[in-house]
């Protein structure tokens, strides 16, 4: 199977899958790492590893569909299977979900549906939630609102800042995210409505 991870940032998650397949926790070809952002250190990480990167930058496209389909036939020319994001921070459009339903997974750093959107860590901080933690989910039309394929949880003590806050739960992604990807690897994970069963 191969793989297409979609970044825009620092590719922490990005390094935890590659490590992941390194140990042979995921058995797939990260075939190609995906971005929007020509300087974010995650294609520094792609490179490190003999990924084959692509950069696609949306100013350079009238529209937003141009914009995609040079991406969608990079991924067509990969035979990519699935694509995982990663700390990518464009909106897919329904088109581009629509080409690969049910094969597009999102790790979300809060426990949805609570705390949706960019800001999931800052806002369960600043409400005072006791309890946050991490979402890996299919991606669906709807922002984060694709049926939800694993969860773990992250207590939020008194001492906790948001940074502190944060790197709890970029360690819980980093453990929970490279699962999610070696079940649907496997053929593991069966969409029933909203829920996900895994087999």
């Amino acid at each position: 199977m191969n793989i297409a991870v979609f970044c825009s940032g620092n590719g922490t998650n990005l390094q935890a899958i590659i490590d992941s397949r390194g140990k042979g926790h995921i058995k797939a070809d990260i075939k190609l790492v995906v971005s929007d952002a020509p300087d974010c250190y995650a294609l520094i990480r792609a490179k490190n590893s003999g990924i084959r990167t692509l950069v696609v930058e949306r100013k350079n496209f009238k529209t937003k569909k141009d914009f995609e389909t040079e991406i969608l036939k990079a991924l067509k020319k990969e035979n990519i299977n699935l694509i995982v994001l990663a700390g990518y921070m464009r909106m897919l459009s329904g088109d581009f979900i629509g080409a690969y339903e049910n094969k597009i997974l999102n790790v979300h750093p809060a426990l949805l549906p609570s705390f949706k959107g960019a800001h999931g860590i800052k806002d369960a901080f600043e409400y005072g939630a006791k309890i946050t933690g991490v979402t890996v989910h299919f991606v669906t039309k709807d922002m984060d609102a694709g049926p939800i394929i694993l969860q773990s949880s992250v207590k939020v003590t008194d001492d906790d800042t948001e940074e502190t806050l944060a790197e709890a739960i970029h360690e819980e992604e980093h453990k929970i995210y490279p699962r999610a990807i070696q079940l649907f690897v496997e053929g593991k994970l069966k969409i029933e409505g909203r829920k996900v069963r895994i087999i």
